[in-house]
């Protein structure tokens, strides 16, 4: 064929692929269902956001681990083995294939056994008819890394978004570390929730050109500011200073930390949102420090009714070790409440003005008390700090999305994959 032809071909294709929309295939085990609402909802709400443009086509298949019993005594197992094979949500078609995830080995294995048990779904959906572009990957382990493998069983391109713990713990581990590297190298391209988590890949040696930083945003229509008063009484929250600490009940979310500086914070309630391994554990400390009658668990909530709280709140503390993009620091400035982070990865990227908040270097109550005294000292108008949750509408980062998409299967067209 001349190059002439060649050249023409490659327009068609090219040209064929503007003219509808791109077909991606979601591949993650973080996308919520039906029986864990809230699990990974941050990458269902980018999703959400870019299907609003009309340029994308796409199903889910997000994969669970098999587990034998439904019984609520073993917890989020459970649940896990509750989940649908197959569901609605939103109006998106979602398949939750099953894979082995066994004991000891767990960690060492799941790229395989991901891989494997998600390959007869995705053969099945090119069958039916959506015969996809992309692979749009998220979690780079092991997610990314089964990914890897389906793109080449598949002959399709792939690319992989980070998000936090996949790239900040997970590769101090030598054997997840190696194949991490060897996915960055074969994806189409990475993407980063913040620049830190790019940064990191990058010293795992991923070239610089593939990297790309595409922040979350934040819904800014379920995330409003509503009277704080009117939603005290609603909640049953008492007057005075309230704060938040919002996430899963896990050592690294520092809700033992948010407990320490509500101690020091006389005139202070702490309400803590989530649920998880350390509940018993931070309810002991709480016991222990005698602040019982000023500190509320509520366990967990769903997403679409946190408004409510942040509202409700005076500031959110988060007192974490280690965050991707914390989403939970913009929906509450969203509904105008202030916060206080750890200066940690992704998060001085979001709090970026002393309108949104503090950041804190040393982990610790006696450090976060004083942040948080200085905020309230500093009282930023609820107006100010909405404001400043408007500069994180999701537009930009749709954009970033498509245009990455387009350039990739630009690429493969032209015969040769980035």
């Amino acid at each position: 064929m001349s190059g002439f032809a060649s050249d023409a071909m490659t327009r068609g294709l090219t040209e064929h692929a503007s003219s509808r929309p791109i077909r991606t295939l979601l591949f993650s085990t973080l996308y919520p269902s039906s029986a864990r609402p809230n699990h990974g909802i941050f990458v269902e709400t980018r999703l959400r956001e870019l299907l609003k443009s009309g340029q994308v086509e796409t199903r889910v298949v997000a994969p669970v681990p098999w587990f034998p019993s439904r019984s609520a005594r073993f917890g989020d197992w459970a649940k896990m083995a509750s989940t649908p094979a197959f569901e609605e949500r939103n109006g998106l078609q979602v398949w939750h294939p099953r894979y082995a995830l066994p004991p000891k080995v767990g960690m060492n294995v799941a790229p395989w056994t991901l891989a494997w048990g998600a390959r007869a779904t995705v053969a099945k959906l090119i069958r039916d008819g959506f015969d996809f572009d992309l692979i749009d990957a998220h979690y780079y382990y092991p997610d990314g890394v089964a990914a890897a493998m389906l793109s080449r069983w598949f002959n399709k391109p792939f690319v992989v978004t980070a998000r936090g713990t996949d790239l900040n713990l997970i590769p101090q581990h030598p054997w997840p570390r190696k194949l991490i590297a060897q996915t960055a190298g074969a994806a189409s391209g990475s993407i980063g929730v913040c620049a830190a988590l790019m940064d990191e890949l990058y010293k795992l040696g991923a070239e610089r050109e593939k990297l790309h930083v595409m922040r979350n945003g934040v819904d800014l229509e379920r995330f409003v500011p509503l009277e704080k008063e009117a939603m005290r009484q609603k909640l049953a929250l008492p007057q005075g200073t309230v704060l938040l600490s919002v996430g899963h009940l896990i050592a690294r979310k520092g809700h033992d930390i948010a407990i320490d500086a509500v101690a020091r914070l006389p005139q202070a309630t702490l309400v803590i949102i989530g649920e998880g391994e350390e509940r018993t554990r931070l309810q002991q400390q709480v016991a222990r420090l005698g602040i019982a009658a000023r500190v509320r668990f509520t366990g967990a909530i769903p997403n679409t009714h946190l408004a409510s709280w942040y509202s409700a709140a005076d500031a959110l503390i988060l007192a974490s070790s280690r965050e991707g993009w914390a989403n939970v620091l913009l929906e509450s400035m969203a509904c105008g409440t202030p916060v206080v982070a750890s200066r940690i990865w992704g998060t001085p990227e979001v709090v970026q003005s002393d309108v949104a908040g503090r950041l804190v270097d040393a982990r610790n109550g006696a450090a976060f008390a004083q942040a948080i005294k200085a905020l309230l000292e500093a009282a930023p108008q609820r107006e100010a700090v909405r404001r400043y949750a408007e500069g994180f509408a999701w537009g930009q980062t749709t954009e970033a999305q498509i245009a990455l998409f387009r350039d990739v299967l630009s690429h493969t067209n032209a015969g040769h994959v980035r």
